[in-house]
């Protein structure tokens, strides 16, 4: 399998990958023009843009562009992240440039159709109360929220009822004439795919845009405070984070392999001292997400009203446990759950494909496989255990949803972890 990447003279990156065994492709586009680019103003408008990019074109209805994919089989769709915003579809090696041309087609030239666009503010909206009304959706946004205060990397990425309702074409224009440049666009594919010929077909759909675009928005600053939302529900919801590295720090793979053996699958630390032992959760779980800047360690638990304070204060006492004994067999096995995730995961086209435009959109590159690996094997106990030291001297941030009267304040937190 061959890695390949070119850059056309406005900027555009295109990057490809050949898997010679297969007979379909996915190919997509990713903008670096997220949730965390947006004003406060535009709270949620890279998400609506999303939506609009497959309601209509100067070229195609929206019926039209599900048609054209779907008639030979293929599937397309879309997502938005707090860095990116991604279009991709997934169809046979024949149909690659028919797919690349309704990609190019709905993020340059998006009709913003005044009727489509009322019609999708109200599925949005439908959204955003779907998000409100699952108390283990929400609590991330709150999470996040009081982790990145008054900030764009704290806002929620769907953005308030308030400000969808009032978005209208002229805004929606706005955004891509600021963001939707080819500096910040990457055209991935992955799987039957051709370099040459990708790279001809963006010169093609892509080389008349005008250099320009450049990386922008705030840099990210972890606050750390606390947010208890009372309320009458089944459960008692709990998120705790602290702040972790970015994406280009090495630190990044320690922090992964600590959160994995502390709280990533049946065998790890809080699963089986909270939920198996204990019985005082359904749900547990550690993970690590990063951004450019800044990054989060999460634990989550769901638990009843009564048995929140003996959930969280067990949950701080295997933090601070780990911090100091986690073994070498731990950290062997959270190492094998990282290699073979990744690996795994490398078997489908769509995951390469989006693995290139990541790495691409972080290093400008696509640092080989065994690299990765050896990072991840670097990483060592005694390097685990003093990370994690440092970390538990850190301030949380703390989220609280339900019958959370009896969950301890962060100032409690702070002192348990300090003990």
């Amino acid at each position: 399998m061959t890695v390949e990447l070119h850059r056309l003279p406005n900027g555009l990156r295109i990057v490809t990958e050949n898997m010679p065994s297969l007979r379909s492709a996915s190919v997509g586009v990713w903008v670096s023009a997220g949730a965390r680019h947006e004003r406060a103003d535009q709270n949620g408008i890279a998400h609506f843009l999303e939506h609009m990019a497959f309601k209509g074109t100067a070229r195609r209805s929206a019926l039209q562009i599900a048609e054209e994919i779907e008639d030979v089989g293929g599937y397309i769709n879309a997502y938005t992240s707090r860095e990116t915003t991604a279009f991709y579809a997934r169809v046979l090696e024949s149909d690659v440039p028919m797919a690349l041309d309704v990609i190019a087609d709905i993020v340059l030239n998006p009709a913003f159709d005044a009727a489509e666009l009322e019609i999708e503010r109200g599925v949005i909206l439908q959204e955003i109360g779907q998000v409100l009304d699952t108390p283990d959706d929400i609590i991330f946004d709150w999470l996040q929220e009081v982790a990145y205060p008054d900030q764009p990397l704290g806002r929620a990425i769907l953005g308030p009822a308030e400000r969808v309702a009032g978005f209208n074409r002229d805004d929606l224009r706005a955004f891509v004439n600021e963001h939707y440049r080819p500096e910040r666009l990457i055209v991935s594919a992955a799987g039957a795919v051709d370099h040459d010929a990708i790279v001809k077909l963006c010169e093609d759909l892509f080389g008349h845009l005008p250099a320009g675009g450049g990386e922008g928005g705030e840099a990210g600053r972890f606050g750390g405070g606390e947010r208890r939302v009372k309320k009458k529900l089944e459960q008692a919801h709990m998120a705790l984070a602290f702040e972790t590295p970015g994406f280009r720090d090495p630190l990044v793979y320690t922090s992964q392999i600590f959160s994995t053996a502390l709280g990533g699958g049946m065998s790890s630390r809080l699963f089986q001292e909270v939920r198996e032992r204990r019985g005082l959760c359904y749900s547990i779980y550690a993970s690590t997400g990063a951004h450019a800047e800044t990054g989060l360690m999460t634990i989550y638990a769901g638990t009843s009203g009564e048995d929140i304070a003996d959930l969280t204060a067990l949950t701080l006492d295997e933090l601070k446990r780990a911090a100091s004994d986690i073994s070498e067999a731990e950290v062997a096995r959270a190492r094998a759950q990282m290699k073979a995730g990744l690996l795994m995961g490398l078997e489908s086209p769509s995951a390469r494909a989006e693995r290139l435009a990541r790495l691409v959109g972080i290093w400008d590159r696509v640092p080989p496989l065994e690299e990765t690996i050896r990072r991840i094997d670097d990483v060592s106990a005694q390097g685990v255990r003093d990370f994690a030291q440092a970390l538990i001297g850190t301030t949380p941030a703390l989220a609280l949803y339900g019958p959370v009267g009896k969950a301890p304040s962060l100032a409690r937190l702070r002192e348990r972890l300090a003990a």
